[in-house]
């Protein structure tokens, strides 16, 4: 699977922006898509493991919270275990996973199968960080709906996740 790449963030985004419909529950992120959101999503973020670098799952919230999900940021070092009870406390309809210390292999398939010990199946997961081509296969097969690295547009992962939530 091959991410997008572009440049960096830019900070200080303007509500007023293109394709935001302030009536509409999320903003519209692709263009030709004209309905809203089926419902306000919850999205947990976190940051499992020793990585410790958290910039990145940061810009995620925000864009996430800016489209019109509503995001629980969990924040640094969390264990699998802390963050599949989050999701399940938090009701969560999707999980971000970010690392940047090259364990997503143990992790990302960690927290995919407790969220599925605690019966909560139906909740998305999705991840980001340096992820090699060579382990995107593995991550997918243990339920890792997509990967996002590093540059991959905010739009393009909004868009995603509005679509994904959207058709399940």
């Amino acid at each position: 699977m091959n991410a997008a790449r572009t440049g960096p963030v830019q900070s200080g985004r303007d509500r007023s922006e293109p394709g935001r419909d302030p009536g509409k529950v999320g903003r519209v992120s692709d263009p030709n898509r004209s309905e809203p959101m089926e419902r306000r999503y919850r999205v947990v973020i976190a940051k499992p493991g020793l990585d410790g670098h958290d910039r990145g799952a940061k810009v995620i919230a925000r864009a996430l919270r800016d489209a019109g999900f509503e995001v629980i940021y969990t924040g640094l070092h969390q264990t699998p275990e802390q963050v599949a009870e989050t999701a399940l406390q938090e009701d969560a309809d999707a999980v971000g996973l970010s690392v940047l210390s090259g364990a997503h292999l143990t992790l990302f398939p960690k927290v995919v199968a407790l969220l599925r010990e605690k019966g909560i199946c139906d909740v998305l997961v999705f991840g980001g960080g340096i992820i090699p081509e060579a382990d995107v296969a593995a991550l997918r097969d243990a339920g890792v709906a997509a990967l996002f690295t590093p540059g991959a547009p905010l739009s393009e992962i909004t868009g995603w996740l509005e679509h994904a939530l959207d058709t399940r």
